[in-house]
């Protein structure tokens, strides 16, 4: 749910709101600019910069609330950005939520799959030394 004011065209805010949650979501798992020692990026193009595609992003679904903005003739406001505040911090504590279990908690994003491996690995291999 996404306050936009007056919502001239419901199904273009339904778009921009989804284009929200799809690059919040981007951001979280999949958006990651590497450097090699010299400081050259490892991602020259989308082969290597991985972005999501439609089979990546989970069915959204859009509910509008309508707030008039009283500093607009329409009563309209932006709409969209708040997909791309709210989808990266629910996805974070979400996979935390999923790791509680372990100790473990990632507190930064992008959340890629070596990250979380790493972290599960550095929680066994504590566990195996306390065996010890």
């Amino acid at each position: 749910v996404e306050d936009c004011g007056v919502a001239i065209n419901p199904t273009v805010v339904e778009g921009q709101a989804r284009g929200g949650i799809a690059q919040g979501i981007a951001g979280a798992l999949f958006e990651e600019v590497t450097y090699d020692s010299t400081g050259q990026p490892l991602v020259a193009s989308f082969i290597d910069y991985r972005v999501p595609t439609a089979c990546e992003i989970p069915d959204i679904g859009i509910a509008h609330l309508e707030t008039p903005c009283l500093f607009t003739e329409s009563g309209a406001k932006g709409a969209g950005e708040g997909g791309t505040i709210g989808a990266p911090a629910a996805i974070l504590n979400a996979v935390n939520d999923a790791l509680r279990h372990t100790g473990v908690e990632l507190d930064d994003t992008p959340i890629p799959i070596h990250a979380v491996a790493a972290a599960l690995s550095r929680v066994h291999h504590d566990e195996k030394a306390d065996d010890d």
